[in-house]
């Protein structure tokens, strides 16, 4: 199994903005960028009663974010993410080498 660092903050934070969740909820979201660690492959979390697994975690620099990124993340483009991004978090810089989380997630399908 692959290591993986301590968590940085509950699964339960990682997606929390009602237009993303319902975005999940439809399959159009199936990633969330952080700047920790939220969650592991293989762990289940729960969104407005639908249930989610983590299906992969890696490490991208902001820099190598492409439009096709933005669209896994529920945004058109990648511009639309990064403005909206820095809107959220006052006083950041869109900086090209900084190191964010990459969590894949799929819903689960009930058997």
């Amino acid at each position: 199994m692959e290591m993986y660092p301590n968590k940085t903050c509950s699964i339960d934070r990682l997606v929390t903005q009602p237009r993303l969740v319902e975005a999940a909820k439809t399959g159009v979201k199936t990633q969330q960028r952080r700047d920790g660690v939220y969650g592991w492959p293989g762990e289940k979390f729960t969104l407005d009663g639908q249930e989610f697994v983590i299906t992969g975690l890696d490490r991208q620099r902001l820099g190598d974010l492409t439009d096709k990124d933005a669209q896994a993340e529920g945004f058109p483009d990648l511009e639309t993410y990064k403005g909206l991004i820095i809107r959220m978090h006052p006083g950041m810089e869109w900086n090209p080498d900084s190191l964010v989380w990459v969590h894949s997630f799929a819903a689960l399908v009930e058997a």
